[in-house]
């Protein structure tokens, strides 16, 4: 569980914290391994016996005060007795994980139903063919991949959709597939049950004995449009035309199929939906016209009219699939509009994600799929933040759900190590923290999760072979505990500023602005907050003279001299308006992609989006030698260090660029037993998607993707290069705005 606060040493009170200008909050990546400084838990059982504040109900940590019968919560400063069974316990404190770090992992019960789950993992493969021959090959790939990734034991059933839905049973000699035709009316479903058409065990087949025929199904997969044309040369059944893609009533049926036997033959069910293109036939069809209706017309704010839902039926689809004990992954490969708007509410409240492709060409598809699957995830997670009673949390950002009853508890069907959550703070009262107080600042992060492990018997001669006791279910509790200090002045505040966790709180709140009020109020929010923090900062440090009571604009310090922690924070802000995710409509950024990176961001940690939002970029004097580790991203940067090759690092996208004044006798592309490539395999192995490698020589191949990255000199408010330098433009026009709100 990696925690990251926005500033380790806390405002002393209200008025310090407004007056400091920096966003109050953490990010907390709660599955992951380690904490933010690579240390892992202490891990122990009997979670159930660890003792609870009778008043904030927080858990006892390393920072309480214990006595012989009694401790003191860190939190609330209540004094709770002892059990004598947790007596007994703490007077071996060498035994007891609680006693021995802030950060423990506790192995939990499992009773009841739980306990009697057959804890298969279940894995199912929508695949849409209102499709091209090149998606579907894609698909296979990708479909292919995940089989050599799913564990032993694990079950997969292959469904496809378009104007009718299929379900097929591998399990046979042949693979056969049932179809069952969708109604195209909006408000309809599909005329039976699909437990009538297929029982689900027949249809969720065991990898381990099934591979081979799974993927002679896949081979089998056809678009639709090239299914059974009538003799009259194709024109339609009952008036339908064929090839319409049905996938609201799919997922709908799907969700209920499964959900019959969630709870016995499984926990938790995962469901990969191949898209591409727009749910257009049947229940959940989307209108897509409103993409060019909004793009032709002048008189609306396109960026305000596409980003929000324009039919609830996703959202209200993804709590069925919460119920059925379904999590979502949407894949979607096109570069038509695809109101990725609406449907996102399946993936990302279901505890899915949510993939774009924008072609089938260059797509990193086959490459997602295994490492997503590859990687371990927990389920059924309740996330719970608990403060000491002078602060207390604020607004929570995520893909989360927040609990119908207690508040600041939040829900997560499925989580990987990469998934990043953000909290922001307000004072409970005016008082603030005492600056001679000997109680300091707390969080408590909770963490309850189950994963599926393997039996331990299998690893011993004669253990039990049936497939269906391979695993079992853990259920645990991982908590963090945190103890801070209050700054006693702005300048230790400003001292202990971490700017990647600032950009991720930052991000959260503009994409909420977007989306509730329109890309062009996440702009203003985003320029408004770096002109209240710059002139705060030069009032705090006193570094502005007034003269007839107007301020100078000379005298204005734009660049945080004096701070070196908040040096990079205007850099920042300029890449993020400079962002897709805060680009106009009218500068061809496409609507669909807009919310896949307003997806894809609010659940990345804070390093992670620091790259994505202003990529790294490092010069190697030689493939096997590094040069600088660090340049701004701008033409002058490159020109300036004579360095013949760069490696930029944008998260999504990792490119080796070799300048037009390299040395011919450099090898191109590097080697692969150097030392650049030996780092980009390493980048490659640590990121939650697949970057896209490309090499590039400057002179003689395009290096436009390259040059697109280099934004310091291009205009903050357009696409082009301008006759100004960007970023140094943009910091006068900030410097302008800081001394009008100075006045």
């Amino acid at each position: 569980m990696a925690v990251r606060a926005t500033i380790s040493r806390f405002p002393i009170d209200a008025d310090a914290q407004e007056s400091s200008g920096i966003p109050w909050g953490i990010t907390v990546t709660p599955f992951a391994s380690k904490d933010e400084n690579g240390r892992a838990p202490t891990y122990g059982s009997d979670g159930h016996l660890l003792p609870r504040c009778e008043n904030c109900w927080a858990y006892f940590n390393t920072h309480c005060e214990l006595d012989q019968w009694a401790w003191t919560c860190s939190l609330c400063g209540t004094l709770n007795g002892l059990t004598s069974q947790a007596i007994a316990r703490y007077s071996l404190p060498q035994s007891c994980p609680e006693m021995m770090s802030s950060f423990i992992d506790l192995e939990l019960p499992v009773e009841g139903l739980e306990a009697a789950i057959q804890a298969r993992p279940v894995y199912v493969a929508a695949v849409d063919l209102s499709s091209s021959e090149e998606f579907l090959e894609l698909t296979k790939s990708a479909l292919l991949a995940a089989l050599e990734a799913l564990g032993p034991g694990s079950l997969f059933g292959l469904a496809t959709f378009s104007h009718k839905f299929g379900l097929y049973d591998v399990q046979g000699p042949v693979p056969v597939v049932k179809n069952v035709f969708i109604p195209p009316e909006a408000d309809s479903s599909l005329s039976m049950e699909l437990e009538d058409v297929m029982p689900l065990l027949q249809f969720l087949a065991p990898v381990d004995s099934c591979k081979d025929r799974i993927a002679s199904a896949l081979e089998t997969l056809r678009p639709a449009t090239s299914w059974e044309r009538p003799s009259g040369g194709g024109q339609a059944i009952d008036g339908v035309l064929i090839g319409g893609r049905g996938f609201g009533v799919a997922m709908e049926s799907l969700f209920n199929y499964l959900g019959s036997e969630y709870g016995n033959t499984f926990a938790l069910a995962r469901v990969f939906a191949f898209l591409s293109g727009p749910p257009d036939f049947g229940a959940g069809q989307l209108d897509t016209r409103r993409y060019g209706e909004q793009y032709a017309s002048k008189g609306e704010d396109a960026d305000r009219a596409l980003l929000p839902e324009q039919t609830p039926f996703y959202k209200e689809l993804a709590a069925v699939a919460v119920q059925a004990g379904v999590c979502v992954d949407i894949f979607a490969v096109t570069n038509e509009y695809t109101d990725l708007a609406s449907l996102k509410f399946l993936s990302i409240e279901s505890g899915g994600s949510l993939f774009l492709y924008s072609n089938t060409d260059d797509s990193t598809l086959p490459q997602d799929m295994y490492r997503m699957l590859s990687r371990p995830y927990a389920f059924g997670c309740i996330l719970r933040l608990r403060t000491s009673s002078e602060f207390k949390p604020g607004h929570s950002f995520g893909h989360f759900f927040p609990d119908p009853q207690y508040e600041n508890v939040q829900h997560i069907i499925c989580c990987d190590s990469f998934a990043t959550y953000a909290y922001d703070f307000d004072f409970a009262n005016n008082t603030g923290f005492s600056k001679h107080t000997l109680e300091p600042p707390v969080i408590q992060i909770a963490f309850q999760y189950t994963v599926v492990v393997p039996h331990e018997e299998l690893a011993e001669p004669g253990g039990n072979s049936d497939n269906r006791s391979m695993f079992s279910l853990k259920r645990r509790l991982r908590i963090r505990t945190l103890q801070y200090t209050a700054s006693q002045n702005i300048s230790e505040l400003y001292d202990s500023v971490d700017p990647e966790v600032v950009l991720s709180l930052l991000v959260h709140k503009v994409i909420l602005a977007s989306l509730e009020e329109g890309v062009r109020e996440g702009r203003m929010l985003l320029h408004d907050w770096l002109v209240i923090l710059t002139a705060q900062y030069n009032d705090a440090y006193k570094l502005v003279q007034y003269k007839n009571g107007n301020a100078s604009i000379a005298q204005v310090d734009v660049a945080f001299s004096q701070c070196p922690q908040l040096q990079t924070l205007p850099r920042l802000v300029f890449a993020l308006l400079r962002n897709p995710l805060l680009r106009f409509h009218e500068e061809g950024v496409h609507p669909d992609f807009r919310i896949y990176l307003q997806c894809l961001f609010s659940a990345l940690e804070p390093s992670s989006l620091h790259r994505a939002v202003y990529p790294v970029l490092t010069s190697y004097s030689t493939p096997d030698k590094q040069a600088y580790p660090r340049h701004s991203l701008s033409r002058a940067a490159l020109i300036t260090s004579g360095s013949p090759i760069f490696f930029l690092d944008a998260f999504t996208t990792l490119i080796v660029f070799y300048s037009s004044t390299a040395d011919p006798s450099l090898p191109f592309p590097p080697p692969h037993d150097c030392q650049l490539r030996t780092t980009i395999n390493r980048l490659k192995q640590e990121r939650s998607i697949t970057p896209k490698l490309m090499f590039i020589r400057g002179g003689q191949d395009d290096a436009t993707a390259f040059e697109n990255y280099l934004i310091e000199e291009q205009d903050v408010d357009g696409s082009g290069f301008t006759s100004v330098m960007g970023f140094v433009s943009f910091l006068e026009e900030v410097t302008a705005s800081v001394v009008e709100y100075m006045k």
